[in-house]
């Protein structure tokens, strides 16, 4: 029997966590204590999936020290260049070291010398010691170390499969003949990150291409009078510079460390030092993966109580709890000693009736059938009124009978003093509506509540119970079982284990209501939960319970056009091609493009090596290639056969044949709604064949037609409004179209002489702006060179000062208290606005510059949604408001109120929230939605 293969995996700290932390960028993990996880938990996952995945008998992490290396020493400016490092990442280093040393697994590093040259190091001894070596890093430079028995590890991230490069997969990736070539094509392209200086005007194809031809650079400088022209010329010129690249690329072998085979022996981690490392930063998936066991707190078992019900004398009086709970963050204070009771005959219903009337605020939680709430039923609700006590009352499967049983709570649910309270109580909302009851308000939702005070944490009960209370709740899973086959219905489940589920749920809300509530007020958030965030919640349930009508019809028409299409766009991208091939496989269409067609000398390629097919990267040689163009044109009418055109008719309800999209209140942070199932926000608009959906789109009634009601350029208005800028404060007032005005104090011409391309310049200047736009990002949406964007930018910002004023001092108050406001006061939380990492700190830059404006157009159609919705109902019309997309709110509306509607929707939009600048409101009418907007 062969001995087992000894498996040495050596670790590149400082990659992989910049790696993992870029991996989170765009959604931070922030715990509890509002420290940013994420490097750290996409480390310690990478770290956890290695030993899971290939079973390492040895491990080791290597670290940089941050002193000067000897390739300082050997050339001054070696990464002067480089961004400062993240806060998160400083943060987050001391808790990698610390969970390593939990795992019991080595940590080197050495002064003047880089991970890189440990890593070869070690690399090295143990690759003669017969270990099977491999170098776990993002790292490119480590190609030039791969051996027999030393393997170039590529990590999975953020999705992406791992990939272990050896000798043959190194010589094909990099056209070289000997691994040690990599060095030599490294020192001619040179290293913009590490500041590496290379060989001027020699890039990556070139420099493959000059070592294919020399064999190394000391080779190519000794005969670099083969070469001709400017090539020569900088081979020449630069040749020592070239030599010093090298150098600097090169990974050392040599530093003063000896692999030690019994303290890298990977032994397991040492549970008694991780749990508490995770308990801190709150890894609960990990804990359960690794440990096998949840971080939660243990339920005590049931007080003893005289009576079922809780005293009338302690009502859960609002007043009562504010003035008793102190301010956030607390220890923790859930009522582990808890009592729940099934409540399944008439006279116990009865007595929790009498109780609950007694209150000023109860919670509720439905159980149900399914999560969409259009095709549920109810299996029961649960009651609290009192922390630690909670009332479960089941619902029979019997509709008639079911009716009735919700409608003795019928006075309660509807009840305009006694407060209800919540997690989602939209969906709770949405349900009871189907057994004939409104929820009314006054309301408070948990979920909302939260949304406003951490908008970029999670807002599910579970991870707010583990925050706010220090307790775990019991998962749904481990009820229903996971996702699949195999996972259950909550209506086949043991009545008890209900019982206590869906009774903790309620009791949580209640007291998480007692601790969210008090922070809204400390945080001035009270006027934006209950004058808007409240009230709109209840209007999205109307419109969601109403629905939209589609003609399928419609849909089978358009799928049939564009069917046609499709199949003769086939048939040309084959002929331009040259032969047949799957028009859908990135890897297929990257080779003819890029293989075979070469549209690019330096094509970008995604990180599993594939040549990267994206619509950004196609869109740059559309006019290069007929070829390009045509499958773009192509993937565009697939995307809407398949997104569109083909799923709308499977999400049609069975009950009344119309779509009930669910619109979300807690997933955009500067307030916009989003929408899913569908998603409304995304039907297409630009484009002729996109915008034919929308003729799909109806009344629900013959006699009936839908009116659209759009805000014209708010964001714009409100910039304006913001920065008190005369010159569009005085557009806007004149009725000028604030585009050609722009292109005219831009071009300096007169407003009536402003030419096309001017105006779409201005009005792409105008809305870039709002974002924050770069030079170069403007270059690449206009296509013209970047010392143009930059002279419009800053001619922009010369025309209208007050704009360049606005955003200044915004950015400086974001500096100062680290969030910006909206008008209402919605906060938008920008932990990196003072970061030393110029690529993080422009992030947050840009969203200082956008959430007030973005966020107030939130606020403000929000607004004219709750007054329009009271008012329909106020003055007893049949007109439903029916869908809000962007800025823009659609109506079915019978023919005979159309006039009135149309006299006072504009009116109710323009009004919601004044401004500084007139508002305007365009209106259409139509038989479709296409024909209304």
């Amino acid at each position: 029997m062969s001995a087992p293969t000894k498996k040495l995996f050596l670790l590149d700290a400082m990659a992989l966590i910049y790696r993992a932390h870029f991996a989170f960028s765009k959604s931070p993990r922030i715990n509890s204590k509002g420290v940013n996880t994420g490097a750290t938990l996409g480390f310690t996952s990478a770290l956890v999936e290695v030993i899971n995945k290939e079973r390492p008998t040895h491990l080791i992490v290597a670290f940089d020290t941050g002193t000067p290396t000897w390739r300082h020493k050997l050339f001054k400016a070696y990464k002067e260049h480089r961004q400062a490092q993240p806060e998160d990442i400083t943060t987050a280093i001391p808790y990698i070291k610390s969970i390593l040393k939990a795992f019991r697994i080595p940590v080197l590093e050495s002064d003047g010398y880089e991970a890189d040259d440990i890593i070869g190091t070690l690399a090295c001894q143990a690759a003669q010691q017969s270990f099977e070596v491999y170098m776990m890093t993002p790292d490119k430079d480590f190609a030039q170390l791969v051996d027999e028995h030393i393997y170039l590890y590529r990590p999975a991230f953020m999705g992406n499969s791992a990939a272990v490069l050896g000798t043959q997969e190194i010589l094909a990736k990099w056209g070289v003949e000997r691994v040690d070539q990599v060095r030599d094509i490294l020192a001619l392209q040179g290293d913009s990150v590490d500041n590496i200086p290379g060989i001027p005007t020699i890039g990556a194809k070139t420099a493959k291409k000059l070592i294919q031809q020399f064999g190394s650079v000391e080779n190519l400088v000794t005969n670099a009078d083969q070469l001709a022209g400017k090539l020569r010329e900088q081979v020449v010129t630069y040749s020592q510079q070239g030599i010093l690249s090298k150098e600097l690329a090169t990974i050392h072998t040599d530093v003063l460390l000896q692999f030690d085979l019994e303290q890298s022996r990977y032994q397991g981690p040492d549970p008694v030092q991780l749990k508490p490392i995770f308990q801190e930063l709150e890894f609960r998936s990990l804990t359960r993966k690794i440990l096998g066991e949840d971080l939660k707190s243990i339920k005590a078992a049931p007080s003893t109580q005289a009576s079922l019900f809780g005293p009338p004398d302690k009502p859960c009086s609002s007043e009562a709890q504010v003035a008793q709970t102190p301010t956030l963050p607390l220890a923790n204070t859930y009522t582990t000693r808890h009592q729940y009771h099934l409540i399944d005959t008439p006279a116990l219903r009865k007595s929790l009736i009498s109780y609950l009337e007694l209150q000023d605020t109860f919670c509720l939680d439905t159980e149900t059938t399914s999560l969409d709430p259009h095709q549920a039923s109810l299996i029961g609700i649960a009651f609290a009124y009192y922390p630690g006590e909670a009332y479960y009352v089941p619902i029979p499967a019997d509709y008639i009978q079911a009716q009735a049983i919700v409608g003795e709570f019928k006075e309660l649910f509807e009840s305009p003093t006694i407060c209800k309270v919540g997690q989602n109580l939209k969906y709770d909302s949405r349900i009871l509506r189907r057994y004939g009851v409104a929820v009314s308000q006054p309301t408070f939702d948990t979920m909302l509540a939260h949304y406003l005070l951490a908008p970029d944490r999670p807002h599910n009960i579970n991870a707010m119970a583990e925050t706010y209370l220090h307790y775990t709740p019991l998962a749904i899973e481990s009820l229903i079982g996971r996702k699949g086959t195999t996972q259950k219905n909550m209506k086949d489940i043991d009545l008890a284990l209900v019982k206590e589920y869906a009774c903790e749920d309620a009791d949580i809300a209640l007291q998480l209501k007692q601790q969210l509530e008090p922070a809204i007020a400390k945080e001035q958030l009270t006027k934006l939960l209950y004058e808007i965030e409240l009230p709109i919640m209840h209007v999205l349930t109307n419109m969601e319970h109403q629905g939209v009508q589609v003609d399928t019809n419609v849909l089978q028409e358009i799928a049939t056009t564009l069917a046609a299409e499709l199949q003769a766009l086939e048939q040309e991208i084959y002929v331009l091609a040259g032969y047949s091939f799957n028009i859908s496989s990135p890897k297929q269409l990257g080779e003819l493009l890029f293989g075979q067609l070469k549209l690019a000398e330096k094509p970008q390629k995604t990180k599993s090596g594939q040549y990267a097919t994206g619509e950004l990267v196609l869109a740059a040689f559309a006019k290069d290639h007929k070829i390009v163009a045509k499958i773009l044109e192509y993937r565009e009418l697939q995307k809407l056969k398949s997104t569109y055109v083909d799923a709308l008719p499977r999400l049609l309800s069975p009950t009344d044949g119309k779509i009930h999209t669910s619109y979300n209140q807690t997933v955009v942070t500067t307030g916009r709604l989003s929408s899913t199932n569908p998603n409304l926000q995304n039907i297409p608009i630009r484009t002729e064949k996109g915008r034919a959906i929308r003729r799909a789109f109806v009344p629900s009634s013959p006699d009936h037609v839908l009116l659209a009601a759009d805000y014209s350029q708010i964001e714009l208005r409100i910039i304006a409004s913001f920065a008190q800028d005369e010159t569009m404060i005085e557009a806007f007032k004149k009725g000028k179209d604030i585009h050609s005005a722009t292109a005219s104090k831009l071009f300096q011409v007169p407003i009536e002489a402003v030419d096309d391309a001017q105006r779409r310049q201005a009005k792409t200047a105008n809305f870039g702006i709002i974002y924050g736009i770069s030079a170069f990002g403007l270059s690449q949406r206009l296509g013209i060179p970047k010392t143009e964007a930059t002279a419009i930018i800053e001619a922009y910002f010369q025309k209208f000062p007050a704009i360049k004023a606005y955003i200044d001092r915004t950015i400086h108050q974001a500096r100062k208290q680290g969030y910006v406001t909206t008008l209402m006061g919605r906060k938008k939380y920008l932990r990196d606005i003072n970061s030393r990492n110029a690529t993080t700190r422009g992030f947050d830059e840009r969203n200082a510059i956008n959430a007030p404006i973005q966020g107030t157009a939130a606020e403000m159609i929000k607004l004219a949604m709750i007054r329009i919705h009271a008012w329909l109902q106020q003055a007893k019309l049949q007109s439903k408001l029916i869908m809000q997309v962007h800025d823009e709110l659609v109506f079915d509306v019978p023919t005979t109120e159309v006039a009135h509607l149309q006299e006072q929707i504009p009116w109710h939009m323009k009004n919601a929230l004044p401004l500084e600048v007139p508002v305007e409101v365009v209106v259409g009418i139509g038989k479709n939605w296409l024909e209304a907007h």
